[in-house]
């Protein structure tokens, strides 16, 4: 039998208007404590984000979400805050921030594959 292991999410958002509060859910972010797993899925959706808001720098966004995956797989180049632990670097990434990107509350549950469940995820949440 598989073993079961908690597990946070959140929905990563571009919000290019910070001060109106409208956003689009472009990704998710899945942090499991064992197996130490942090990794995010997201898309751009070129169309649908100029339809939303039509002055939205993409290549700016681009940016920032490369900055928050660099963050997640702990890679040397995006500074001090890629060398904390997992735990620590999921908190930093989903601590509120007044950005074009920014995440939803934090959520749990409980799952087996943490790779099947962020593609789950993913799929309900920003796809669908």
């Amino acid at each position: 039998m598989q073993e079961k292991n908690l597990f946070e999410y959140a929905i990563i958002r571009l919000v290019p208007r910070v001060e109106r509060e409208e956003f689009l859910n472009i990704g998710v972010m899945l942090f499991c404590k064992r197996p130490a797993f942090l990794h995010m899925k997201y898309t751009l959706d070129e169309s649908r984000i100029l339809s939303f808001y039509g002055k939205t720098d993409l290549a700016e966004v681009q940016s920032q979400l490369e900055a928050f995956e660099k963050i997640c797989e702990g890679k040397p180049e995006a500074g001090p805050i890629a060398a904390l632990d997992v735990p620590s670097r999921f908190r930093w990434l989903t601590a509120k921030r007044s950005t074009i990107i920014q995440t939803s509350e934090v959520h749990p549950g409980i799952c087996i594959d943490s790779n099947n469940t962020l593609q789950r995820l993913f799929e309900q949440l920003v796809i669908n």
